[in-house]
């Protein structure tokens, strides 16, 4: 029995040999059933013509020698037909490799593609048959993809410019038009902060998805020390990519770390390399609730849903780490060690070994 975890390729090249063997043995049968019948026919023919007991006694005794040779050629040819049974199935999986391999190319292609590579297509070349047919159907659904994830990002970006400018007047018109002392005044103000704070974030979540235009070196231990001074650079990196987004990278995930602590907790940042870790001490976050913290507008359970946050810091940092080439982890600390988060972007970069005093 062909068992479930079977590749399609051993399954073509079982299945090939296990034809072979059947229709083999059915050929076999036929061929010893006629010379069988064959032999015996004319056995018996000769018998009833022969008057000499002696020439009967050869009769029977060609019988025996032909019984004989036929066992012999039945045993040898059934030898015969499993050794090409397994040759056949040598050859089916030889076989099922050549014609899967399109398959493979194009499995491995599809693998690498995210919403940043949309642009690039399996094209597959060769004769028009169903390999091909598939592939063309897979680069046109990557067009509808490709076209679908620009219109989303056009809109977000286009969206939250449109939404700037209304909320900066309606700020400018709540800083003149009402008392400082007025109650009002300031829980408008706050609102109006907020959805500033939540567009300017979405722009740049919008401008991190689209990737890279420009790139330059950017020592990353500088950048960090630039928003939290007491960064410790156990090694600086050079990494390649924008030096503002990785500002922001580094500034939403220790204004994270801030709004969501103790009083008096910690708050640490190390550069080693192109790895930035960032330890806060906080509420205790189930480690279910981890992955959904870098969801647009998620918060894990115990932290303020009602903060100066819009719920898009953690969102940035992804955005921003995936635009560089890297990725972004978060593990939940323990109320042993305090509760919180250590968060660990991890970017390709040149290490630059620190020098010696």
């Amino acid at each position: 029995m062909i068992g479930a975890g079977s590749t399609i390729r051993t399954r073509i090249a079982l299945v090939y040999g296990g034809v072979f063997l059947v229709l083999g043995g059915l050929l076999l049968l036929v061929v010893n059933l006629l010379v069988r019948a064959g032999t015996d026919v004319r056995t018996e023919q000769l018998v009833a013509r022969a008057d000499d007991l002696a020439v009967v006694e050869a009769a029977r005794i060609g019988d025996d020698v032909s019984r004989a040779a036929g066992d012999q050629m039945l045993m040898w040819s059934c030898l015969g037909l499993l050794v090409m049974a397994c040759c056949a199935v040598v050859v089916g999986w030889w076989t099922a490799g050549r014609v899967l391999r399109p398959v493979h190319e194009m499995t491995a292609r599809a693998r690498s593609l995210s919403e940043r590579t949309l642009h690039e297509r399996l094209a597959v070349r060769g004769p028009d048959d169903e390999l091909k047919e598939l592939g063309d159907t897979i680069d046109a659904l990557l067009g509808r993809l490709e076209t679908a994830f620009d219109s989303q990002r056009r809109f977000i970006a286009n969206a939250s410019h449109e939404l700037r400018t209304p909320l900066a007047t309606q700020r400018a018109a709540l800083q003149i038009g009402v008392d400082d002392s007025c109650e009002v005044k300031r829980i408008l103000l706050d609102t109006n902060r907020h959805s500033e704070r939540l567009i300017d974030g979405l722009l740049l979540l919008a401008r991190g998805e689209r990737g890279l235009a420009e790139r330059e070196d950017v020592r990353l231990g500088e950048v960090a020390r630039e928003e939290f001074e007491d960064t410790v650079v156990a090694a600086d990196g050079i990494v390649s990519g924008s030096r503002v987004l990785l500002g922001q990278l580094v500034r939403n995930l220790v204004a994270n770390a801030r709004a969501y602590n103790v009083p008096g907790g910690l708050v640490a940042v190390r550069v080693d390399g192109g790895v930035l870790t960032v330890t806060n001490t906080g509420p205790v976050v189930p480690e279910a609730d981890v992955p959904g913290l870098f969801e647009p507008f998620r918060r894990g359970e115990g932290r303020d849903r009602t903060g100066p946050g819009a719920g898009l810091g953690l969102s940035i940092v992804r955005s921003v780490a995936h635009a560089h080439g890297g990725h972004v982890t978060a593990r939940a600390r323990g109320a042993a060690d305090g509760g919180g988060l250590v968060v660990t972007v991890t970017l390709p970069a040149t290490v630059i070994l620190p020098t010696a005093p």
